[in-house]
């Protein structure tokens, strides 16, 4: 049962669809799943083992800090964890579903929030311009791992 306040969350954990609807029972459920103990998670994140046990409980809201690790040491998403720990966060959070009739490509190329938080140059842009022209890319997001992957491979030389 959900209760006020809670939202029912549904995670991807080693294709099992698990429902939740707290922090806690997310971090149980899967700690229980890598068969690890709250002492081994606690040493992992380097908290004590009884604040794991607060956190299972839904006895404290972990730091973003905290969360982060969590996520790392379970495996799970980073994002959902942080909805899953403030829930009044996502009423704030507005996200428009992409124009449908607008390529993943001409939405890149005009924000400019995300050029400059990326440091993405005009040669960058033409490069990537270039994947373009391949074929479809879904997501903006994609764009940057494969600039990510030209910035790599042009540092290792």
């Amino acid at each position: 049962m959900v209760m006020p306040g809670q939202q029912l969350v549904i995670f991807r954990l080693e294709d099992n669809l698990v429902a939740s609807t707290s922090l806690g029972m997310v971090i149980r459920r899967r700690r229980r799943q890598l068969d690890l103990t709250q002492q081994e998670i606690a040493r992992r994140i380097g908290v004590r083992a009884n604040y794991i046990g607060y956190l299972e409980r839904d006895l404290r809201r972990p730091s973003t800090g905290v969360l982060a690790k969590l996520a790392k040491v379970l495996d799970l998403d980073q994002e959902e964890l942080f909805f899953l720990a403030h829930p009044q966060v996502r009423s704030f959070i507005h996200t428009e579903a992409p124009d449908p009739k607008q390529s993943a490509w001409d939405r890149f190329r005009v924000n400019k929030r995300l050029h400059t938080r990326h440091g993405i140059t005009q040669a960058e842009i033409k490069t990537l311009q270039q994947v373009s022209s391949l074929g479809p890319v879904r997501t903006s997001r994609d764009y940057l791992f494969i600039l990510q992957a030209i910035r790599q491979a042009l540092q290792d030389e």
